[in-house]
């Protein structure tokens, strides 16, 4: 089975060592792994401490030059590397690389006001294939690079999640969250299946049963789906959802392909 896991930058810090335990368990077992993960809490303690004050339009961080030099820091570098790390100390063969290297998430300029933010074009599959087939599992910092090399942007990672699913045709996109999956407004009913169509996610969007984070995590997953990936995710980093999801079990809110369209939870309501 070929997965790829996006852990959240706000949950990282959380993971426990049997998170890369059963990772590393479920790697040595012939799993294909591909972990993208986020930054999102350390580039802002970050920007701090070099004084350099954050600014966020409509929710989304604005990346001036000074700020993309401390976002191509932590991402491409202590982040990352401490993944690596971790993964090594559980017994993976870990290799850490970010989107610039050999123009892995190439990525042009976005067209809102964000600054250096990109919008991915392509991905090259062939670099994460050949570290999958040399057993490797490829750890990815989710920056984008001009062709030329001109640029590094900074890329949302549950986006470059999702195009790095597609491109490698992965059987499911896990998506670890601070949260068990997507929660209906009172907080506590977990929507624990989802098949739905674009024009039905844009409705629970308005209708605030899908909120705030959760917002790009649904899009990518419907971006990746239709691109190729058969089910996506969305679930805490426990052992017990890892090891579900690597068996096919229900976990979390599991988003797939279906002509019923349906959305249920955890309680038997549909909404």
């Amino acid at each position: 089975m070929r997965v790829v896991i996006k852990c959240g930058g706000s949950t990282m810090e959380q993971l426990p060592a049997a998170f890369f335990e059963t990772i590393a368990e479920l790697h040595r077992s012939g799993q294909e792994i591909v972990i993208v993960h986020g930054g999102g809490p350390m580039i802002t303690d970050m920007l701090g401490k070099m004084e350099i004050p954050p600014r966020f339009i409509d929710g989304l961080r604005y990346t001036c030059e000074a700020t993309m030099d401390v976002v191509e820091m932590v991402l491409g570098g202590s982040i990352n590397k401490r993944l690596v790390r971790r993964l090594l100390q559980a017994g993976s063969r870990a290799w850490g690389l970010s989107g610039v290297d050999g123009g892995l998430i190439k990525a042009r300029q976005t067209d809102k006001p964000l600054g250096l933010v990109g919008e991915i074009e392509d991905i090259e599959t062939s670099l994460l294939l050949h570290l999958l087939q040399q057993g490797y599992l490829p750890v990815v910092a989710p920056l984008g690079v001009e062709p030329d090399g001109s640029l590094v942007y900074n890329i949302n990672a549950d986006v470059a999640a999702g195009a790095v699913a597609a491109s490698l045709s992965a059987d499911k996109l896990l998506m670890v969250t601070d949260v068990p999956g997507i929660l209906v407004p009172d907080g506590d009913t977990l929507v624990t299946k989802r098949t739905a169509s674009p024009q039905e996610v844009d409705e629970l969007i308005a209708s605030g049963v899908i909120s705030g984070g959760m917002i790009p995590k649904v899009r990518a997953a419907l971006a990746a789906l239709k691109q190729g990936v058969q089910e996506v995710v969305i679930c805490r980093g426990t052992v017990e959802d890892l090891r579900g999801v690597f068996d096919g079990q229900a976990v979390g809110t599991s988003l797939k392909h279906d002509a019923n369209h349906v959305f249920t939870t955890d309680k038997g309501v549909s909404v």
